[in-house]
């Protein structure tokens, strides 16, 4: 198998492993196999480079998780590591040996470098830093090779490929993590009330998308729907959706890719983040209108939502009052609420009128406090 038969093929098994955890054993094996390592190790971290918290780390071993090492590790040797510091100084990307962040005498007497690298395999490593957010990284590690001779031009090469893959994949199980949906299929996502989700097909067309999806392109702010299309708000972040969304697309050479891109917005105070990631259909397809790629949109920074389903069943509302009176929770103005989902803002007053009367309120503070008293039981 070729370099870039092996590449694609970690490609593939990484896309489905950004929707089902689950399928992250199977890409972390193939990684192994193509980078001839012994195993990988992935961990995320947060804080400032002088206090840094590991909030995962996952080490595998040709697709098995070892989860007894992973706390020893966490627990034992993660606090004293004097390389730990000095990682967090490097790059973003810069892919270097591990030995070349200790000084010589360390090397001597670390207890991380001589009692937890050789049993974790991992004297030989090279380690790169990852950025995911402002006080956020990734650390991901190819263990030793296993064949001896120190790291060859390709296997270098290769993981270098593969940096802004295990990125993107961090980022998009972190977004389904917040949205509640960590295992979830391309159609199941559709149901997820939390994240915005939108089909495309091969050509960057709109297939399908779900009722956050849509009242966010009504909305219009940051992005909107024209005429079956994705379109940014600002011209300098549509030129640069406009890439992002065609790498994606089954076009794209010399395979499709995933990526992420944030976008302003005018009002409402927050940013959008769009993921978009390739979705293969199996060969042959006969020129079927299927679902060629999958986009999330995420608004960090925005109170998690309350599903509207809850608020229906706790507060006797129809599934239209109750969405009505999540936006108003969420602090959408009743124009707001009318332009997202194409009604007119006497509708909206409409159902607003129902919901007070069935609850004996007058005001929006009201129903406000009466939706998010249901914070806690979601």
């Amino acid at each position: 198998m070729s370099d870039q038969d092996a590449f694609e093929r970690i490609l593939a098994s990484l896309y489905d492993a950004m929707l089902d955890d689950a399928q992250w054993p199977a890409t972390s094996a193939l990684i192994d196999e193509a980078c001839g390592t012994k195993g990988n190790a992935l961990l995320v971290g947060a804080g400032p480079k002088d206090d840094i918290r590991a909030l995962f780390v996952g080490l595998y071993y040709r697709g098995e998780r070892r989860a007894d090492w992973e706390r020893k590790y966490l627990t034992v040797y993660h606090p004293i590591a004097e390389h730990v510091p000095r990682f967090r100084q490097l790059p973003d990307s810069r892919v270097v040996h591990i030995t070349d962040l200790y000084t010589p005498e360390e090397l001597q007497t670390s207890r991380t470098y001589n009692e937890a690298f050789p049993e974790g395999n991992a004297q030989d490593s090279v380690i790169v830093r990852l950025d995911v957010a402002d006080d956020a990284f990734i650390s991901w590690s190819p263990l030793d090779p296993v064949t001896r001779g120190g790291w060859g031009a390709g296997q270098r090469a290769l993981i270098t490929g593969l940096l802004p893959h295990i990125r993107q994949f961090v980022r998009v199980r972190q977004a389904l993590t917040t949205a509640e949906a960590q295992s979830t299929s391309v159609t199941g996502l559709l149901d997820t009330p939390r994240i915005g989700v939108i089909h495309l097909d091969r050509r960057g067309r709109i297939v399908e998308a779900n009722d956050r999806a849509r009242a966010i392109l009504r909305y219009g702010d940051g992005i909107t729907d024209r005429g079956g299309e994705l379109r940014a708000r600002v011209p300098a972040d549509q030129a640069r959706l406009a890439r992002l969304l065609a790498a994606a697309l089954p076009t794209a050479t010399p395979v499709p890719v995933s990526g992420t891109l944030p976008l302003r917005r005018a009002s409402l105070g927050t940013r959008l983040v769009v993921h978009v990631k390739p979705v293969f259909a199996p060969p042959p397809d006969y020129g079927a209108r299927h679902v060629a790629a999958l986009v999330l949109i995420t608004e960090p920074g925005r109170q998690a939502r309350i599903d509207p389903a809850l608020v229906a069943a706790a507060l006797d509302l129809t599934p239209a009052e109750s969405r009505v009176a999540v936006w108003v929770a969420e602090g959408w103005t009743v124009r707001q609420i009318a332009e997202a989902t194409g009604r007119t803002p006497g509708a909206v007053h409409w159902h607003l009128r129902h919901i007070y009367h069935k609850h004996g309120i007058t005001r929006h503070a009201d129903l406000v406090r009466l939706v998010l008293s249901l914070s806690e039981l979601a």
